[in-house]
């Protein structure tokens, strides 16, 4: 299934695209894709519907996150051998993992803001986890059934914040808009293996970054019963898993985003994203 959020900014309502690429509108059936709406049972439930008796979703409405409540944003650094390999970093032994605001959270065309004095933003194409059942303690076999499904992450850092400044990675990406998702939330029964996937990502036309997730140095799994031995996931908890290789900070010379750029990023199978760069009123 291909569920996702619709409507203004505060405003967005439950939906799920049907076979036709029509929007359904599911709030008759749950009140958001948040909390136990991601659970096994609720979405068996919609899997079980007739789509054809939802409400269509009329004209061309604004795409918010698919996830409408993420109680925890969380990444994972380096975690691309040739990701890791390009910016001259040793291999980790163990998952990196840092926190992003879940304030940071956007639609997937929704702009891009550079605040005053952000001048070396990067961009990075990921594959966002999302879990949907509370998880402690899992073990790496069973960790894929808590995971409700998968989505497109454009995990923006602000890289003088994040190396040879501070070094505070969760003020490097939180800024609001710094952290797209979606357009859909692609349930797992879909996406079979994650380890499979390939991701793109394009600036002004041209290829930046392209890679599989097949060459993660943790995968989806591991990633999931390690982090749940350290802290409880609970549902709408995002994981972005890292991004491949072609960032722009390890580029020669180095490419960062300015106002007017736009983005075109793609991860098989989860659609894809498009966003303007704007400066921050």
């Amino acid at each position: 299934m291909k569920l996702l959020r619709y409507g203004e900014i505060g405003q967005e309502r439950p939906g799920i695209l049907d076979a036709g690429g029509q929007i359904r509108d599911l709030s008759g059936v749950v009140g958001d894709l948040a909390g136990v709406a991601l659970g096994r049972e609720s979405l068996n439930r919609i899997k079980g519907l007739d789509l054809g008796s939802l409400p269509v979703v009329e004209g061309r409405p604004r795409i918010g996150a698919p996830v409408g409540v993420v109680p925890k944003f969380l990444g994972i650094g380096l975690n691309y051998r040739d990701h890791a390999e390009e910016t001259g970093m040793p291999i980790p032994e163990i998952p990196i993992v840092f926190a992003k605001a879940s304030s940071c959270v956007s639609g997937p065309y929704d702009p891009v803001l550079v605040p005053k004095g952000f001048e070396r933003m990067d961009f990075e194409v990921e594959l966002a986890v999302v879990i949907g059942s509370r998880a402690k303690n899992v073990a790496q076999a069973d960790a894929l059934s808590f995971v409700a499904g998968y989505a497109i992450c454009n995990d923006v850092s602000e890289r003088s914040l994040q190396v040879g400044g501070p070094g505070e990675w969760i003020k490097a990406k939180s800024h609001d808009s710094f952290g797209p998702l979606g357009p859909w939330l692609v349930t797992t029964d879909e996406i079979p293996d994650p380890q499979k996937l390939d991701l793109t990502l394009d600036l002004n036309g041209a290829r930046m970054q392209t890679g599989s997730t097949a060459t993660m140095i943790f995968g989806v799994a591991e990633l999931v019963s390690y982090i749940s031995k350290y802290m409880t996931l609970v549902p709408g908890d995002v994981i972005t898993t890292g991004t491949p290789p072609g960032v722009g900070m390890a580029r020669k010379p180095r490419v960062f985003l300015k106002p007017g750029d736009e983005l075109r990023l793609t991860v098989s199978g989860l659609g894809e994203q498009r966003l303007k760069v704007m400066a921050e009123d």
